[in-house]
C-alpha cells in the first residue's frame, strides 16, 4: 500500500518560515519521524519512508504554491497511487491558529494551491488536512499575512500542533479517512 502525502508551500529561503509553508513543515516532521530524507526530483522534493508496512511518498512541490496541482498529479501517476490514498496538507486562514481539520472532499476555500490541485485532478474528492494559521490581518492584507513569518508566540503554539498533524497523517494511513475524522476533528 502506497500513500502520497503532499505538504504544500513555496520553495526558497525567503518563504521557509512563513505561515503559508506549514504544509512543508508537517511534511518535514513526518519524514524525520522515520529518518527520511528529501531529495529534489521532478516537480518536488521527495522523501520515501516505510510506516507499518506501508510506503509513504512525502512530497513538497517545487512548483510554488499556486501550481501545486501539477506536482501532485505527476506523483500520483508516477507512483500509481489511488486518489483516495492522497492526503494534501495545507494552511488555512479560516481556522484558528493551530486548529486541525481533516476532510474527505470539499472546495478550495480560496486557497490557490488547493484550487490548482482540484483543477489538475479534475475532482475535489480527495482527503486534505487543513492547519489553521489564524486570520490576524487587516482587510486587504491577506497575502502579506500568509507570506509573513511566524511570530515567536505563533511558532511556539504551532510546534505541538505540527506533531498532532503527524499523528493525524499516521492515523489516516492506518485506519482511513472516516475513522480518523471521527477520532480527531473537533477535539
Amino acid at each position: 500500500m502506497k500513500y502520497l502525502i503532499a505538504g504544500l508551500g513555496n520553495i526558497g529561503a525567503e518563504y521557509s518560515n512563513t505561515r503559508h509553508n506549514v504544509g512543508f513543515v508537517a511534511a518535514d516532521a513526518l519524514s524525520s519521524e522515520y529518518k527520511g530524507e528529501f531529495k529534489v526530483e521532478r516537480l518536488a522534493s521527495v522523501s520515501r519512508v516505510k510506516f507499518k508496512g506501508r510506503t509513504l511518498v512525502i512530497i513538497k512541490p517545487t512548483t510554488y504554491m499556486n501550481l501545486s496541482g501539477k506536482s501532485v498529479k505527476y506523483w500520483l501517476e508516477k507512483e500509481k497511487i489511488p486518489i483516495e490514498n492522497l492526503l494534501v496538507v495545507l494552511d488555512d486562514i479560516a481556522l484558528p491558529l493551530g486548529a486541525l481539520r481533516l476532510k474527505a472532499k470539499g472546495g478550495d476555500a480560496g486557497h490557490n494551491g488547493l484550487t490548482d490541485i482540484i483543477e489538475k485532478l479534475n475532482t475535489n474528492v480527495f482527503p486534505r488536512l487543513r492547519i489553521g494559521i489564524g486570520d490576524d490581518f487587516r482587510r486587504g492584507y491577506q497575502s502579506d499575512f500568509v507570506l509573513g513569518e511566524w511570530t515567536k508566540k505563533e511558532e511556539d503554539a504551532m510546534i505541538p500542533r505540527v506533531h498532532k498533524a503527524v499523528e493525524i497523517i499516521q492515523s489516516f494511513v492506518i485506519i482511513g479517512i472516516g475513522r480518523t475524522m471521527t477520532a480527531f476533528n473537533n477535539k
